[in-house]
């Protein structure tokens, strides 16, 4: 289902885009990631890790300015 992977991309964005720091972002994202993960039956450290990664550049890339 191509739903998830969406769903997931745009909640880690949403949750990243209110923090200040790339850290914060970060973190954010990977507690987000991690848990949107494991509640749709993926693997929890890959969604930490992709999370994690989409925190950190999404300020980079303009996504949550």
């Amino acid at each position: 289902m191509k739903l998830k992977p969406i769903a997931f991309l745009f909640a880690t964005f949403a949750l990243s885009a209110c923090l200040q720091t790339d850290t914060e972002r970060g973190l954010a994202g990977a507690a987000g990631g991690a848990v949107i993960a494991d509640a749709t039956g993926g693997s929890a450290v890959t969604g930490a890790l992709v999370g994690g990664a989409a925190g950190v550049f999404c300020d980079d890339l303009g996504v949550c300015r």
